[in-house]
């Protein structure tokens, strides 16, 4: 698919998932505004994707989903510079990490990992229209089901777990459901509007999201061979979920979906994955929540 002319914002594209995803798209010719928390970073990514393919073209901006202020003054950036925009792949994301508080004082994985994204996408939404037909692509995890016994819900009455004690786990399940959730209500609200919206599954991928749970290096090196062994897939193999998303033609019929690779979920049926899979979870079905979470949320990040 030739994607000359075409306009993407990829967050967290300097590692993992995300920079392959951007490597793919220039590679196919687009422009992609590369977003990331460090800008030093997302340069050496920028000058390393680019020395290995030709065609597109990358732009660094500092991004930090942890923070409501430099979510807005990216956006800002980003609908002065790109009227029309053809694609937003929400990808960076912390995964089980120790109790924390967002600049604006929400959970940090709830904070970064739904609540940055969600100010994003909205304030990104008339660039979106502009640039119609165009796809958002949230990046959520199979563990919006269960984390290792913990479902995943949305507790509406202590987000931030300010009453319950933290559960590391039990945070992240809860703000990938929350990915689940906003992509689901977004499909239906922008249906007609030439926006499509989806969720991802990456898959088991060998990525720093697991600086939490265990060194990284331990990962790669020490612990690779029985990882590979047990389903860890490669950043390139994860990012296929993201592209297939966001540039198959099929999606467009599909919007609101969830994209699976293989992943860890409640039944044997589910565990195989699907594009798009019918997630297990009845929690991810309801759309009652999905409003409630819509509402809640324009709220917390101050959107009339």
């Amino acid at each position: 698919m030739n994607l000359t002319g075409k306009t993407y914002v990829v967050t967290g594209g300097n590692s993992g998932i995300g920079k392959e995803t951007v490597k793919q798209l220039v590679s196919q010719g687009a422009s992609v505004i590369l977003a990331c928390r460090r800008p030093e970073e997302g340069e050496r990514a920028r000058a390393e994707i680019l020395a290995g393919v030709t065609g597109g073209k990358i732009q660094v901006e500092t991004l930090d989903l942890a923070s409501l202020e430099s979510v807005r003054t990216f956006a800002q950036k980003v609908l002065r510079s790109t009227p029309a925009l053809h694609g937003l792949v929400n990808n960076a994301g912390v995964m089980n990490t120790p109790f924390g508080k967002t600049r604006d004082g929400f959970e940090l994985q709830f904070g970064t990992n739904h609540l940055g994204h969600f100010l994003l996408t909205e304030l990104l939404l008339p660039s979106l229209k502009a640039g119609a037909p165009s796809r958002v692509v949230i990046v959520s995890s199979c563990f919006h089901d269960r984390a290792f016994g913990r479902e995943g819900r949305i507790d509406f009455e202590d987000l931030n777990f300010e009453k319950k004690k933290y559960d590391g786990w039990k945070a992240y399940a809860q703000s990938k459901l929350a990915n689940l959730l906003h992509a689901r209500h977004l499909g239906r609200k922008l249906a007609g509007s030439g926006i499509t919206v989806a969720s991802v599954h990456p898959g088991w991928v060998r990525s720093n999201l697991i600086q939490h749970s265990m060194p990284v290096w331990a990962q790669d090196y020490v612990l690779f061979p029985l990882l590979k062994l047990a389903g860890m897939i490669e950043p390139k193999d994860g990012a296929q979920s993201s592209l297939y998303a966001l540039l198959a033609p099929e999606v467009e019929s599909l919007s609101g979906s969830y994209f699976s690779q293989v992943g860890i979920y409640r039944t044997r049926e589910a565990a195989r994955g699907g594009w798009p899979l019918q997630s297990p979870n009845p929690n991810a079905h309801d759309d009652a929540a999905a409003e409630r979470l819509d509402r809640v949320s324009r709220q917390s990040v101050g959107l009339a």
